[in-house]
């Protein structure tokens, strides 16, 4: 069956007379702060696990809580963009973000693992408000065929956050001040500085974003009680680019949350020797200082490949390079997990390399000829980071399956080692995606 086509393109071409570097230069700060206080997670986790005393699995919670969000409240983030427009919409989520981050106080006052999870899920209903409205305002803001490069650049800037955050919040939170500590309050208390700093610091960017003069780009926006003579439903590149947006981020978060665990094994990263601190116990948890710092790399390999990537994508096409990356993203997994010391650890940090450009590209070809539907899609698109709540417990939970079997439940076991082969599973798809999913109607119905 065809689709009439949208009355109005979705992709805005700049002219002589405007230009939107400066613009897309204000909305890059919020790819910026989104990401460097979603790498953060991977030293809670570990951070949680010392505090309260958790399993993996249990620990993986703060992965669960923070990305349910992006499901619960995508779909009423699109329509908060129909009712208040993209502008109004990212302040909001600013201020959303900023209340979120300042719950820490009371958390790490009490101290209760509840609360921060409460305190993770305010602070991912801003983060989602900001990604249903950012994402395909970059998209559309300039030609259509650069949409996947203009989209990569923005996200390396996102990849600047989750390299730079994990560095410094580690020194603060997993300091050794913090993991000498005598009781969890004084262990708890340690995230309350780099919090409140970061509450203040989007309070103001709120101000900013809210007193500069965005272009407003109505082909991509449609107002409540406006008929739109077609549906997201009707798109199945849209459907099969949130089941790669699922698994993608399900994917990056589960390395990304596993590598301090991970690499303080002893047979992975070497941090610490037996002969230094006999107590394993004690010698893993003095490797995960030393782990956390490693975060940065994964993620610093995102943003170098990001930059490159906005490079290649304006000579190459998108989905050939998305399926190169998928193919050797899977391949380091699998080296990684059937290898020991540093090829185990190189590896998996190389991946952060590959999983780079996958967003961006994966999001661009999703909401590819949506028109005025560009922003109910994202906000489809943006509930499919879900995946980061479920496929990370799934890694922790067989992890804990594994070390509880062979290892006698130590949390220092090697299941984290084994259980991140299910990554590899969500590269197949993404794959699949870019060599057939991906395909807009245009194409489908051209070869129909």
């Amino acid at each position: 069956m065809s689709i009439a086509p949208p009355s109005r393109s979705a992709a805005v071409s700049p002219d002589s007379s405007s230009s939107y570097t400066g613009p897309l230069a204000v909305v890059t700060t919020l790819f910026f702060m989104w990401g460097a206080l979603t790498s953060l997670n991977d030293v809670l986790i570990p951070h949680f696990q010392h505090v309260f005393n958790l399993k993996l699995a249990v620990s993986m919670l703060v992965q669960t809580a923070f990305f349910s969000s992006y499901f619960v409240f995508s779909i009423p983030s699109a329509k908060v963009i129909d009712w208040l427009g993209y502008q109004k919409a990212m302040v909001v989520g600013l201020l959303t973000m900023g209340t979120g981050a300042f719950l820490f106080v009371p958390a790490a006052k009490v101290p209760s693992f509840g609360l921060f999870l409460t305190a993770l899920i305010v602070l991912a209903a801003g983060i989602t408000l900001l990604q249903v409205a950012a994402n395909p305002y970059v998209t559309v803001l300039g030609p259509a065929r650069t949409a996947s490069s203009r989209l990569n650049l923005t996200q390396a800037f996102n990849s600047l956050g989750t390299t730079i955050a994990p560095w410094v919040g580690g020194l603060f939170i997993l300091s050794a001040a913090a993991v000498a500590a005598v009781g969890p309050v004084e262990q708890a208390a340690s995230v309350i500085k780099p919090y409140v700093f970061l509450a203040v610091a989007l309070a103001l960017l709120a101000v900013l974003i809210g007193s500069f003069k965005l272009p407003k780009i109505e082909s991509a926006q449609h107002h409540i009680g406006e008929k739109v003579s077609d549906s997201i439903w009707r798109h199945p590149n849209l459907i099969f680019g949130a089941g790669a947006i699922f698994v993608y981020v399900g994917g990056e978060v589960a390395i990304g949350s596993s590598i301090a665990n991970y690499l303080a094994l002893d047979n992975i990263g070497h941090f610490v020797s037996a002969s230094t601190n006999p107590d394993a116990m004690l010698r893993y948890q003095e490797a995960l200082r030393t782990a956390t710092k490693y975060i940065s790399v994964y993620w610093g390999g995102a943003m170098v490949g990001r930059f490159i990537g906005s490079a290649v994508l304006q000579k190459v096409k998108t989905r050939p390079v998305l399926g190169f990356c998928a193919v050797m993203a899977g391949l380091l997994v699998i080296i990684s997990v059937l290898s020991n010391g540093p090829v185990a650890m190189w590896s998996i940090l190389l991946v952060g390399f590959f999983n780079s450009i996958m967003f961006p590209s994966i999001f661009t070809l999703g909401v590819a000829e949506l028109g005025p539907l560009t922003g109910d899609g994202s906000g489809v698109m943006i509930m499919a980071i879900v995946g980061g709540a479920a496929i990370p417990w799934i890694v922790g939970k067989t992890a804990d399956l594994i070390n509880a079997k062979s290892y006698g439940g130590v949390i220092y076991g090697q299941g984290i080692h084994y259980a991140l082969i299910v990554a590899t599973l969500c590269y197949l798809y993404i794959l699949f995606f870019a060599l057939s999913g991906s395909k807009p109607n245009s194409e489908r119905h051209a070869r129909s």
